[in-house]
């Protein structure tokens, strides 16, 4: 039976590489099924949980939550984070949906003024609103789908990452993104032996199976080809296994940043010859300048730890086919509030440090 739903889940991906995804609003789903994507349609498309300057969402400076209200800060950096199941230089576009899927997904909230860097972690099973396309580019409009697959409806470069950015927006109540950075596959080797390997703890049974050295419980330094396999690992077999690999990419981040962190003592250049050294396997909307700063801000955060993670709440769904995670809205909007806004205090504005002017 695993294999079986294991060859259901590799034909669907397959579906949607080709553009055939778009069709699967036409497939007959349980009713129960058929209501929660409802559900989460009307969901998306009122908001009515926010209530704030700009048509009940995030867009709007100010809101008021639970009889206090809140203020945007300026000085918290909203950074879209992908990284795209695709090898080789990104230096070319591609073909509707030929560009890869986004398959590590993250929302980085960079505080400059009290230098702390926090992390949303995003499941690549969530169901969101995305846009769809035709194989020639064509925009056919938009249905409710995994937000993996928004990168693949775009040119593999800016315009992916444009879609994906609108994506994200539209699942975090319209909270706008500063920045966009994508990078492929090959750049997770790069930067693992950039700094000299990242210790880690193997968490689950099962990985020796990828590699002899991943057994569990022991304590492996990460060479090449091991981080990759570390960081995307997961058994296809069990469902949401895409949702308990995320564990697996919160201590690699976190130790990365430990291990970048030291090398940067003995190589004052590191951050730079990083970039360099990945400047063909990525996307930005950033000039170098702009994301060496960025980088050289977040290096001099004190450090990254658990607490400085969070992951969208929500529900998991199977199907027959794949899996689905939906979000609680409810539960998404303290921690959005916790980490892009700040209290107004009573009374009105008074400069607080972090707060908009």
């Amino acid at each position: 039976m695993n294999r079986s739903r294991r060859n259901r889940k590799r034909w669907y991906r397959g579906l949607a590489l080709a553009g055939i995804l778009i069709l699967a609003a036409m497939v007959p789903v349980t009713a129960g099924l058929y209501r929660q994507k409802k559900e989460t349609e009307a969901q998306i498309a009122t908001r009515e949980y926010i209530q704030t300057e700009d048509n009940g969402n995030f867009r709007g400076g100010i809101l008021e939550y639970k009889g206090k209200t809140y203020r945007r800060s300026s000085y918290v950096k909203a950074i879209l984070c992908m990284g795209v199941d695709r090898q080789g230089p990104m230096t070319e576009g591609t073909a509707s949906t030929q560009g890869g899927q986004a398959d590590g997904l993250f929302v980085l909230a960079q505080d400059t003024t009290r230098n702390t860097l926090k992390i949303l972690m995003i499941p690549r099973d969530t169901m969101t609103e995305i846009t769809l396309t035709d194989l020639s580019g064509n925009v056919l409009g938009t249905d409710v789908q995994h937000i993996t697959l928004a990168y693949a409806y775009g040119d593999g470069r800016e315009e992916s990452c444009e879609r994906m950015a609108e994506a994200v927006t539209r699942l975090l109540g319209g909270l706008e993104m500063d920045h966009y950075l994508a990078a492929d596959i090959d750049v997770i080797g790069m930067l693992n032996d950039a700094v000299g390997g990242v210790t880690v703890t193997i968490p689950i049974d099962g990985m020796e199976e990828r590699d002899p050295a991943f057994v569990k419980g022991e304590r492996v330094t990460l060479h090449g080809g091991q981080a990759e396999a570390f960081v995307r690992y997961r058994d296809i077999a069990q469902s949401h296994s895409a949702i308990t690999r995320m564990a697996q990419q919160q201590q690699y981040i976190t130790q990365y940043f430990a291990a970048l962190k030291k090398k940067s003592q003995e190589d004052s250049q590191i951050i730079s010859e990083i970039f360099s050294m990945v400047e063909n396997h990525m996307v930005t909307d950033m000039g170098k300048e702009e994301y060496l700063k960025i980088a050289m801000d977040a290096l001099n955060t004190e450090s990254l730890a658990d607490g400085d993670f969070y992951t969208i709440p929500g529900q998991t769904v199977e199907t027959e086919v794949y899996d689905e995670f939906y979000v609680d809205e409810e539960a998404l909007m303290p921690v959005i509030l916790e980490m892009f806004y700040r209290e107004v205090p009573a009374g009105g504005y008074r400069g607080d440090r972090g707060d908009r002017q």
